[in-house]
């Protein structure tokens, strides 16, 4: 005989989800007021305060793949966030900056992440929001995930 199945409202997944679905609804809505949506965000933020940097890199930092990136880098040099250009160390190959439209607008962006963070998780207390963080890092960490949340 089969064990009666355990409550939905029993698994920690289903409760990260519930909070993570939140989150990160609340904060696309946020970044399309913008017109950015959430990978957008990943890749601007990525690009932000460092030298041009093969789409390659980003793909791998980010967990995308390389077709994935392509298009997202089109989407943010269409919207004039995002320059592509030949790497002055290999012609062959190309490199993602940020414009000076895409860098000033990180910190507005940014902004807004800490607004939705504040909205969602400002009823805890410090001590509360530090160990969920280190919680949820550790979980990261020993999972070997690597994948961005881009959606």
């Amino acid at each position: 005989m089969m064990p009666e199945p355990s409550d939905l409202d029993a698994h920690l997944g289903f409760w990260l989800r519930t909070v993570s679905n939140h989150v990160s609804h609340a904060f696309a809505g946020k970044l399309a007021t913008r017109g950015v949506t959430v990978a957008e965000w990943v890749v601007l933020r990525r690009l932000y305060g460092r030298e041009p940097a093969p789409p390659s890199v980003l793909a791998d930092e980010i967990g995308m793949t390389r077709g994935a990136i392509t298009k997202l880098a089109d989407r943010l040099i269409a919207k004039a966030l995002v320059t592509r250009a030949a790497d002055p160390r290999d012609g062959r190959a190309q490199t993602l900056a940020l414009t000076g439209t895409g860098r000033a607008l990180v910190p507005e962006l940014a902004a807004l992440a800490d607004r939705n963070d504040a909205e969602v998780f400002g009823h805890l207390s410090a001590m509360e929001r530090d160990s969920l963080l280190a919680m949820l890092k550790r979980l990261v960490e020993r999972g070997r995930i690597t994948t961005m949340p881009l959606e």
